[in-house]
């Protein structure tokens, strides 16, 4: 504890997919707790149960707008959103955002993508069979499933992919010295939207993009601006690039170290959507917290009075294992009564491309299932090397054979 009583968490523990005993111990501490933070000049609260969290996502005496402005408290040196970032707005600003780049993600448009996410998928696999074993199932299909996925939503070109890429994965870095090349590479991305933005303004295709830059198509909203496009854009990338990467090489980790999900699956294929749901609540993906909000006034919160001014950051992780929600929540229960958790966010800031995501992990983990009855890691458990860069968790590389 520091001499104010706050926790110092920097949040970085990345062993496998072990739950963060800091986290833990802060759960087990009380709902909301006092927290230090790497970065930003003040402390925050910390709000770790689901009716907390809940709370605090839904409450508008909670804003993410009001950061703007201030160096709040965070694990990476550089802040990852824009001050112009949709995840740094509040509703009703938020909505007409939300509402333009919503239409390609609900469930319809992303059903009438299905095919073409398994036609992307199974040519991946192939190219991985064609490799032979052992292949890295991250640089074969985790990274390149999702990022495909979201540049043909939005029709970047083939050779700029690469660098759309690495300049994504900079933005994530937690380490000091990766503040300079965090901004750069968040510079380079609003750049180049705001340059692609203006060609599809002048000549639109079928993406999303066009669609969103094309006067007329948001109904009754005010057409989006160059800069508010550039900036969705931008948020969009980022999402595309960060939940189903992760997930399938998690996911895929779990069920190789796993037998028990892996077998059901293999007995029922049709439960793959319900498994994934358990897997998706109980595996820590990312480490420690996201953005956080602004109190406008006083609040009683789960029994703490938060005073306005107090910076509170929420932690899904530590609302999908609430004990009071979820019973035994650090066992992996696959007939567990389903209820909603906490993933892909919840309330104004719920993920935008959920859907996308879902469909993205149940076409990676259904195709490996069907086309690898025998798959297995190619290396010891132990030696799987994890993620210790980034605000993510997953591993580096997933040598696996079959």
């Amino acid at each position: 504890m520091t001499p104010t009583g706050a926790s110092r968490c920097p949040f970085d523990f990345s062993e496998r997919l072990d739950f963060d005993p800091s986290l833990a111990r802060l759960m087990a501490e009380g709902p909301v707790s006092r927290i230090r933070l790497p970065y930003g000049q003040a402390e925050a609260w910390l709000v770790t149960t689901f009716d907390g969290v809940r709370q605090v996502t839904t409450d508008p005496r909670f804003s993410r707008a009001a950061i703007v402005g201030h160096d709040y408290p965070r694990l990476t040196a550089e802040p990852i959103v824009s001050p112009e970032s949709l995840n740094v707005m509040d509703p009703p600003r938020s909505n007409r955002l939300r509402h333009a780049a919503a239409r390609a993600f609900t469930s319809g448009p992303v059903r009438r993508m299905r095919p073409a996410i398994e036609r992307v998928a199974a040519r991946l696999l192939d190219d991985m069979v064609e490799h032979g074993p052992p292949a890295d199932l991250v640089r074969h299909l985790s990274v390149r499933l999702p990022h495909h996925t979201i540049c043909e939503l939005l029709d970047v070109p083939e050779a700029d992919r690469p660098l759309m890429l690495d300049r994504t994965q900079q933005m994530l870095a937690t380490s000091p010295g990766a503040r300079q090349t965090a901004a750069a590479a968040k510079q380079y991305l609003r750049d180049y939207f705001t340059a692609l933005v203006a060609q599809r303004r002048t000549t639109p295709g079928d993406d999303l993009l066009s669609a969103m830059a094309t006067p007329g198509h948001e109904d009754d909203d005010e057409p989006l601006s160059d800069d508010e496009l550039a900036v969705l854009a931008l948020t969009l990338i980022l999402s595309g690039n960060d939940t189903a990467t992760c997930q399938i090489s998690n996911i895929t980790y779990t069920l190789l170290t796993n037998p028990a999900p892996r077998a059901l699956l293999q007995r029922h294929p049709e439960r793959l959507p319900r498994v994934l749901d358990e897997l998706l609540r109980h595996i820590p993906f990312r480490k420690g917290v996201g953005i956080p909000r602004m109190a406008l006034r006083d609040v009683d919160l789960e029994g703490t009075r938060i005073r306005a001014g107090d910076f509170v950051h929420v932690s899904y992780l530590a609302a999908n294992r609430d004990p009071a929600v979820f019973p035994d929540p650090d066992t992996l229960d696959f007939d567990r009564a389903p209820h909603p958790h906490m993933t892909f966010g919840w309330g104004g800031h719920h993920c935008i491309a959920t859907a996308l995501a879902r469909a993205e992990l149940e076409t990676a983990i259904g195709a490996l299932l069907t086309r690898f009855p025998h798959l297995r890691l190619a290396v010891p458990d132990s030696e799987v090397r994890w993620d210790t860069e980034t605000i993510r968790r997953f591993p580096l590389r997933l040598p696996v054979s079959w």
